[in-house]
């Protein structure tokens, strides 16, 4: 099943990430290992890589050239470090300061870092990228997303199963050097990786929007 990014919320871009494979690699050389989500901020030259002129083109492409990397998540899944994400929609994003603004909650801390739910409404305009490092087939822990759910709004996670059962499950295979973009709010999972060596992804959540002041993005 070829995947539509407006019908179905994804849609895969081989080759994408292609001409950065090595500023990619080299990044993931000097990242800690043993971490099933490392947030990033604060790395030298991470914005400007990730920049709608270079990485971020796809997101970009959807969003228009505003559009800004406002939180990055590094995944390095290995025999040593394995793991399996049950289908969720991602809800929150990291800001540089509490602030106490309505629709803005609740708060939590992750990795040291101060993240907030948004109104739902700042999700739907996001688009998330996961930028492929490694070639993932079907034993490599392939995202999994069911298509059409990005419309469906804020699901309960008690209606998450039946939500997944209507709208079906689409795997989201990869080579080294592809994109999935996707737009932020749909449902997706992971299963643990049944290979050997690595499924390294860069997760980078793109907005045009300013968030509320004093509220503001972390970034990159």
């Amino acid at each position: 099943m070829t995947l539509d990014f407006e019908r179905d919320g994804a849609a895969h871009l081989a080759g994408a990430a292609a001409p950065f494979l090595a500023e990619l690699r080299a990044l993931a050389a000097a990242l800690p290992a043993g971490k099933a989500g490392l947030r990033l901020h604060g790395i030298e030259s991470l914005a400007e890589l990730l920049a709608p002129d270079a990485l971020g083109a796809a997101a970009a492409h959807r969003l228009g050239m505003a559009a800004q990397p406002v939180r990055a998540i590094w995944f390095d899944k290995s025999a040593a470090n394995n793991w399996a994400l049950g289908w969720h929609q991602d809800r929150t994003t990291a800001v540089q300061q509490r602030a106490e603004v309505p629709g803005y909650g609740p708060w939590s801390t992750k990795q040291g870092l101060l993240h907030v739910e948004p109104p739902f409404s700042v999700l739907e305009s996001m688009v998330t990228l996961r930028i492929h490092l490694d070639p993932v087939p079907e034993d490599n822990a392939p995202l999994l997303v069911a298509p059409g759910s990005q419309r469906l709004g804020k699901i309960p996670e008690a209606g998450i199963a039946a939500t997944v059962k209507a709208c079906g499950a689409a795997t989201c295979l990869a080579e080294a050097g592809d994109v999935w973009a996707y737009q932020t709010p749909i449902l997706h999972a992971s299963a643990a990786s049944l290979a050997d060596g690595h499924r390294r992804v860069l997760q980078v959540d793109y907005s045009t929007l300013d968030l509320p002041a004093p509220l503001a993005w972390l970034g990159i």
